[in-house]
């Protein structure tokens, strides 16, 4: 039995890492700093099976405490301010979240010598110029604060192992997507806000950027995969210092998702579109984003099993059976 520390453990993947984490009878500890009521942890009943400690990433003297007294030895870094829009709007605080904690939680893992840590990046280091689909081999080129903060937070992790040892592996994962999203400037939960609400969901964009999107419980699969072979010595296995992509293999049309929501859920709706035809995506998001798995599945077999449209199903019925959850 594992004790896992698990940061971000009230947004959508961290919910359902938890539950994935307490299934199979690891010992859980979370770090809380706001009350989050309407968080899967706290709706699915899930928060009273895992130990809660209560303060900041970017406390070190707390991290070092909450790791050493606990006896962790594996580490989830997933807190992040993920939204593209708060980070153009207030770029220090995002840097403050997505760098520093980052910084801060690692060197409270490598006092206490964590044996395994997974750290959080996203696909969006890759920046907008890169060849699609992107691979682990491309640069991070990076241009606004969300995508820089998170090539920052893939770097300085990865550094941890070449300069330290510390084992620590990055994800560049694509959109997840699921049931206990609250973020309602995302796509997904938006959309499915809407329908279920019975008004026209919104689109930001002129309808044609391009996204690849990763089921929640398909994301949390390759976590623990990576997690694990973090073990591994074996140069052509291990994780240790290495990046991983996962998606769901295709990217798909902001336009095409939103009428599928509206499909699955019954509604005869019309989205809103609000860019302007030929406009793609807002300013500070890019416009075609997908990735290429092949690493991360030669080196533990993972693949995505949920299809998009199934993926979305569940979460629809996810929402339907929390009405109070995007309220």
């Amino acid at each position: 039995m594992a004790t896992v520390f698990v940061t971000g453990a009230y947004g959508l993947l961290g919910s359902w890492l938890v539950r994935a984490l307490v299934a199979r009878g690891d010992r859980v500890v979370v770090l809380q700093r706001d009350r989050t009521p309407r968080s899967a942890l706290l709706l699915d009943d899930v928060e009273r099976s895992v130990d809660v400690v209560h303060g900041d990433l970017l406390d070190p003297g707390l991290l070092e405490r909450a790791l050493g007294e606990h006896e962790v030895d594996t580490v989830f870094h997933l807190a992040a301010q993920t939204i593209v829009g708060t980070a153009n709007r207030s770029p220090l605080a995002t840097f403050e979240t997505n760098i520093r904690g980052t910084w801060t939680l690692l060197e409270a893992c490598r006092s206490q010598a964590v044996a395994r840590v997974v750290v959080a990046a996203s696909d969006k280091a890759y920046g907008a110029s890169a060849t699609l689909p992107y691979r682990e081999s491309d640069p991070l080129q990076p241009r606004f604060p969300y995508d820089v903060s998170k090539a920052a937070t893939d770097l300085i992790a990865r550094s941890y192992w070449h300069t330290f040892g510390l084992p620590v592996a990055v994800t560049r994962f694509a959109n997840l997507y699921g049931g206990g999203d609250l973020n309602r400037s995302r796509l997904v939960p938006e959309a499915v806000a809407a329908v279920l609400a019975g008004r026209a969901p919104v689109i930001r964009s002129d309808g044609t950027p391009e996204r690849d999107f990763l089921y929640v419980e398909d994301a949390v699969d390759a976590y623990l995969r990576i997690a694990d072979a973090l073990d591994d010595a074996d140069p052509a296995r291990t994780a240790r210092g290495e990046a991983f992509n996962a998606g769901g293999g295709r990217p798909h049309a902001v336009r095409d998702v939103v009428a599928l929501i509206c499909a699955i859920a019954g509604t005869d709706v019309v989205p809103e579109i609000r860019g302007r035809a030929g406009t793609g995506s807002p300013r500070g998001e890019i416009d075609r984003q997908y990735v290429d798995a092949g690493k991360l599945r030669e080196r533990t077999g993972w693949a995505p099993r949920v299809e998009l449209e199934a993926g979305l199903r569940r979460t629809v019925d996810w929402y339907r059976a929390h009405p109070d959850a995007l309220r």
